[in-house]
């Protein structure tokens, strides 16, 4: 059982994985936020103003990673099912990566 955790596409899978699971964490919370224009618009610009902190810029890009790493992830499993790729799905699932880690870090150095 342990022998095909070992396989980079496993890795793949539970990366896709581990991302869905924090984007649906993040969602009540985000959804809560955008509320608050509402209901509180006070509360919303104090929270607009918390926002500019240095280390909510570090969590927005591990957003923005964890968005781009199930989006590359969902692209390659798309074309796992569909397109016939005997031997470059390791190619495959790290250029997913890579790209994950492009997007993400073109936001962060826009942010900062």
């Amino acid at each position: 059982m342990s022998r095909y955790r070992n396989h980079p596409l496993w890795f793949a899978f539970l990366l896709h994985r581990l991302s869905g699971i924090g984007l649906a964490l993040f969602l009540p919370a985000h959804f809560w936020m955008l509320s608050l224009v509402l209901t509180n618009p006070q509360g919303f610009d104090d929270f607009a103003l918390w926002t500019d902190h240095p280390l909510v810029k570090i969590a927005e890009f591990g957003l923005v990673f964890l968005l781009a790493v199930h989006f590359f992830g969902g692209l390659r499993l798309l074309a796992l099912e569909f397109l016939p790729w005997p031997s470059r799905h390791k190619t495959l699932a790290a250029a997913s990566i890579a790209g994950a880690f492009l997007v993400s870090g073109a936001f962060f150095l826009n942010a900062v």
